[in-house]
């Protein structure tokens, strides 16, 4: 038996001042903003803890980790995927994952061989079963107006 599920996650960019970091595959990224959120708000783990959790037929991230539960305040989203693929349990297998980070600024070139890591680390398989891709908007929408960052990730599961 094989399931696919989908993961879409969106945050906007916070101030300078704020002095949040920029957090995407759980890779810190020089930036003089990073994104709003309850956790680090890293997008890209987030989409991929929804796409893991849907292919489970599980609830969504905001369901075990809410934002209004004090202990998930910056919390380490990287982290938070772990405790899902425990969640999910050994007895489905993560064939694989694909997402995308959609943003203007920064480009993710230079970091995605260590999102991939860290994420396929976080599933608990090999690096080429993740997928980690970047595109714009062609300057479009709020991410093309450089106000937020956006993600979008796929998993499928296989059936030990």
């Amino acid at each position: 038996m094989m399931r696919v599920g989908l993961g879409i996650d969106v945050h906007a960019f916070a101030a300078p001042e704020d002095g949040r970091r920029l957090v995407l595959g759980g890779v810190e990224i020089p930036s003089d903003r990073g994104l709003l959120g309850h956790s680090d708000a890293d997008v890209l783990a987030h989409a991929v803890t929804d796409a893991l959790l849907g292919a489970a037929g599980l609830e969504d991230i905001g369901h075990y980790f809410p934002d209004t539960d004090e202990r998930y305040r910056d919390a380490d989203s990287i982290g938070l995927l772990r405790e899902v693929r425990a969640l999910v349990g050994e007895s489905w297998e993560v064939s694989n994952v694909d997402s995308v980070v959609v943003c203007e600024r920064p480009k993710i070139r230079d970091h995605r061989e260590a999102m991939r890591a860290n994420l396929a680390a976080a599933l608990g398989v090999d690096e080429p079963r993740v997928g980690v891709r970047g595109t714009t908007t062609e300057r479009l929408g709020f991410v093309g107006r450089g106000e937020g960052v956006a993600a979008q990730a796929v998993c499928l599961l296989e059936r030990r």
